[in-house]
């Protein structure tokens, strides 16, 4: 039996826009592809000039957000995947947000 290999090409994105409860990437092949904002607690708990602070990193091929220390891969979006944050981790972040603006 003879099995053939598709190739997936991952689109960059070009584009982020930021919701009250929405994270949407335009993307290289035309799609707009749309998450839950709760999918990314530093998004959901950043302000708004932080969470417009974004840049393509990786050709397009991912998002950065310097002030809050987020990297999101396109591919990871279009997998699904949420964040991978633990509890503890986020805990830690928000306190040292707190401990850093007081």
């Amino acid at each position: 039996m003879h099995t053939s290999t598709i190739e997936i090409e991952v689109p960059m994105a070009e584009n982020v826009m930021i919701t009250e409860d929405t994270l949407s990437v335009d993307l290289s092949d035309g799609r707009t592809i749309s998450v839950p904002l709760a999918w990314y607690p530093r998004l959901t708990y950043a302000s708004q000039s932080e969470q417009n602070n974004w840049r393509l990193i990786g050709k397009g091929y991912g998002i950065r957000w310097e002030d809050l220390d987020e990297d999101i891969s396109v591919e990871g979006l279009l997998a699904g995947r949420s964040s991978g944050e633990s509890q503890i981790s986020l805990k830690k972040w928000l306190a040292s947000r707190t401990s850093h603006l007081a």
